[in-house]
C-alpha cells in the first residue's frame, strides 16, 4: 500500500467537504448544525446517519458507523486507504506526490494492468458475440432462463464462438503477444496447434472483483460437451478461493445480510427478482477467503444453497468457517425447489422472501441435521443424538447463549433442559469448558441473577458507565474548545483510562496547544484499524441531550470532569508501587485539586 505523509493526507481531507462528498450518495436534510440521511450502510426507514460540517465527520446512531470523508469511501465503496486518497485527491485537484517503486513491483503492476485490460477486452468480446447472429443459441439460452436484456447488460453475459481460436485471434490482432495471453488463463498456446481458446461455444459469465474489474470468466456449454460447467483457471489476478460471484453489485446493497448461493445463475436469478444482496462462491466450497472477504461487508450471510443432499453438504461446510470468521450464519430452505433460481421461477419474489424471514439458525439447521443420523425411535439411538448435541453445545463458550440454546433444543427434541444442561456440564469439565457448571464463588440474587463474588455485574455496568463519561468529556471538547482554558487543572490525557481514548484525548489535548483549534476527522485518519476508526468516530459523537439548560450543562460538564478524574485517582492508587515517591507526590496533588474542583462554583 502507498504511504502518504500526515501533511499530504490532511490536505486531501480538508479539500473535500464531508457533506459535499457524502450527497453525491445519500440524500440529506438539514437539521440545525448537521445534516440526516437514511444510513447508506444498514436498512432503517427513519434517517439516524449524521453528517457534522463541523467536526467533518460521519456517524450513525442506529448502526454505529461513522469516520471522516476517507472512511466513507472506504465502506461505502471499498477502497483501500490508498485508493480513497486517490479517488478524493483526483476530485479536489491535489496532485499526490509519485510512490516509489523498486523495478521488479513496477513490473508486476504493470503485468496485473495489461491483464486486466484483456480480461476487459475479452468480455466485450463475449458480450458483443452474443448479440451477433452466431450467438442467437446463447441469448435464447438466457432468455429462456427468464433473464430480461438489462440483467443480461447488467452482468455483460455473453457467448464465446464455436470456433475454437476465435477470442485468440480478435486479441492478437489487438496487439497482444502469446507471451501475455499465456497468462490470462482464456487461451492455450501450444507449438503445435498454435493458439486456441480455453472457451468455445459457451455461454459466458464475466467475473468481477469487488471494484467491477473483469478478473476471470465462467462458461456453460451450449449442447452436448463435457465439462458442463467450465471456470477460469488461477492467474495473477483470479483465485477463486478470493473472491466472489456478484459481491461488485451486492457491496452496495442496503439489506444487512448478503446471501450466498451455490451458481451463477441462482445470483442473477435473485438480482433480477430484487434481491440484490446475492452473491456465489466460484465453483468450489466456501473458504476462509470467502468468509474474510463476507464479513468485510455483513455480518449475517443466509446461505441459500440447493435442497438436495450435496447443498446440505455443502452448507454443513460453510457454517463453521463463517463463524469462525465471526459471522452468524442462517439457512434459508429451498423445498421443494432445488435451488433458489428454481424458486423463484415456480413462486416468487414475495414467497422467497417469505422464506428469508423463516430462516433457520444455523446451529439448529446442524442439530435436525444431526437428527435424521439417529434413530429417535430407539432409546440407544435417541440417547446417542442427545450425547452428541450436548458435545456440540459445549462449542458455546458463552453461559448465557449455551443456556439459550439448551433451552431451544430441549424444548424442540423433548428432553428435561436440567438433564441436557447436566449432560453438556459433564462433557464440558472433559473439555475444560469455561462456565459449564456453576462455580462455588457464584451467588444468585433475589430476582434470580447470578453475581460473582466479586460483583462482577455491577463492575461490569460501572465500568460501561465511566467509558460513556470519558466519551462524553471527548465529544464536549471537540465542539467547545473553551472548554480546555476550564479543564486544563484538572484534567490530562492520562486521566482517560480506556487505552484508545487515551490515545485520542493525547491527539486532541495536543491540536488544541499547538493551534487553539481541534480537528476529529484528522485523528480519525490516524488509526489504521477500521475497528479503531469506528469507534473514534463514536467518541466524537456521544450522545447530550439537546434540552439542557447552560446552567444544567456546565453542572453536567462539572459531574463529568469528577467522575473521570475520581475514576483515573482511584485507578492509579491501585497501581501506584509502594517506592513510588513521585508517584505518591502527583496523587496527592490531584486529590487536593479534586476537593477544589468539588468545593469550586464551576
Amino acid at each position: 500500500m502507498p504511504y502518504y505523509s500526515d501533511e499530504i493526507v490532511e490536505e486531501v481531507r480538508s479539500r473535500n467537504d464531508i457533506v459535499d462528498v457524502i450527497s453525491q450518495y445519500v440524500r440529506l436534510t438539514r437539521k440545525g448544525s448537521s445534516y440526516f440521511g437514511l444510513c447508506p450502510f444498514h436498512n432503517e426507514k427513519t434517517g439516524s446517519f449524521s453528517v457534522t460540517p463541523a467536526k467533518q465527520m460521519y456517524y450513525c446512531f442506529g448502526c454505529g458507523a461513522g469516520g471522516n470523508v476517507f472512511t466513507f469511501l472506504m465502506q461505502y465503496e471499498n477502497f483501500t486507504f490508498g485508493e480513497a486518497m486517490e479517488a478524493l485527491a483526483e476530485r479536489s485537484g491535489v496532485t499526490l506526490p509519485k510512490q516509489e517503486y523498486s523495478a521488479g513491483q513496477r513490473r508486476e503492476a504493470e503485468r496485473r494492468a495489461r491483464l486486466l485490460e484483456i480480461n476487459r477486452e475479452a468480455a466485450k468480446y463475449y458480450y458483443a458475440m452474443l448479440w451477433n447472429k452466431r450467438g442467437e443459441r446463447a441469448l435464447s439460452y438466457f432468455r429462456d432462463r427468464g433473464l430480461g436484456d438489462e440483467t443480461i447488460k447488467k452482468f455483460g453475459l455473453g457467448y464465446s464462438d464455436q470456433y475454437s481460436d476465435d477470442l485468440y485471434r480478435y486479441l492478437r490482432a489487438k496487439g497482444y503477444e502469446d507471451e501475455i495471453l499465456r497468462d490470462t488463463g482464456l487461451v492455450t498456446i501450444d507449438e503445435r496447434r498454435g493458439g486456441y481458446d480455453k472457451f468455445w461455444n459457451r455461454a459466458m459469465f464475466p467475473i468481477m472483483d469487488v471494484h467491477s474489474k473483469v478478473i476471470g470468466f465462467g462458461g456453460r456449454v451450449m449442447g452436448e460437451g463435457e465439462p458442463k460447467y467450465l471456470n477460469s483457471p488461477e492467474t495473477k489476478i483470479f483465485d477463486k478461493s478470493r473472491n466472489l460471484y456478484g459481491l461488485h453489485l451486492a457491496r452496495s446493497t442496503k439489506k444487512q445480510q448478503l446471501l450466498l448461493c451455490e451458481g451463477y445463475m441462482d445470483v442473477i436469478a435473485l438480482h433480477q427478482a430484487g434481491f440484490d444482496n446475492a452473491v456465489a462462491s466460484l465453483g468450489t466450497s466456501l473458504t476462509a477467503g470467502h468468509a474474510n472477504l463476507l464479513k468485510r461487508y455483513t455480518k449475517e450471510v443466509y446461505l441459500t444453497y440447493d435442497s438436495d443432499g450435496a447443498g446440505v453438504k455443502a452448507a454443513l461446510r460453510a457454517i463453521p468457517i463463517l463463524k469462525e470468521a465471526g459471522i452468524t450464519a442462517k439457512v434459508i430452505s429451498m423445498k421443494p425447489s432445488k435451488d433458489p433460481d428454481e424458486f423463484i421461477k415456480a413462486f416468487g419474489a414475495d414467497a422467497y422472501q417469505e422464506r428469508i424471514d423463516a430462516a433457520e439458525n444455523s446451529f439448529l439447521f446442524e442439530i435436525r441435521m444431526l437428527e435424521q443420523q439417529y434413530d429417535m425411535q430407539d432409546p440407544e439411538g435417541k440417547t446417542a443424538f442427545y450425547q452428541e448435541a450436548a458435545k456440540r453445545l459445549c462449542g458455546f463458550t458463552e453461559k448465557l447463549e449455551r443456556d439459550n440454546y439448551i433451552e431451544a433444543i430441549a424444548g424442540k427434541y423433548r428432553i428435561s433442559a436440567d438433564d441436557l444442561r447436566r449432560l453438556v456440564n459433564r462433557y464440558g469439565l472433559k473439555q475444560g469448558l469455561a462456565g459449564g457448571v456453576r462455580s462455588p464463588s457464584e451467588t444468585a440474587t433475589p430476582d434470580g441473577v447470578r453475581k460473582g463474588a466479586d460483583g462482577s455485574d455491577r463492575k461490569r455496568k460501572k465500568e460501561d458507565g465511566m467509558k460513556q463519561s470519558q466519551k462524553l468529556l471527548l465529544t464536549w471538547l471537540a465542539e467547545d474548545t473553551g472548554l480546555f482554558a476550564k479543564i486544563r487543572d484538572y484534567i490530562t490525557p492520562e486521566d482517560f483510562t480506556e487505552d484508545l481514548y487515551r490515545r485520542a484525548a493525547q491527539i486532541l489535548f495536543s491540536q488544541y496547544e499547538a493551534d487553539g483549534a481541534v480537528n476529529p476527522a484528522g485523528i480519525v485518519s490516524l488509526f489504521e484499524n477500521e475497528e479503531e476508526q469506528r469507534e473514534i468516530a463514536a467518541v466524537f459523537h456521544a450522545r447530550i441531550s439537546a434540552e439542557l439548560t447552560k446552567d444544567d450543562s456546565a453542572k453536567a460538564v462539572r459531574e463529568t470532569v469528577l467522575r473521570v478524574k475520581e475514576n483515573s485517582i482511584r485507578r492509579r492508587s491501585k497501581e501506584l508501587a509502594p517506592d513510588d515517591m513521585a508517584g505518591m507526590m502527583q496523587l496527592i496533588a490531584d486529590k487536593r485539586a479534586l476537593e477544589q474542583l468539588e468545593r469550586a462554583a464551576y
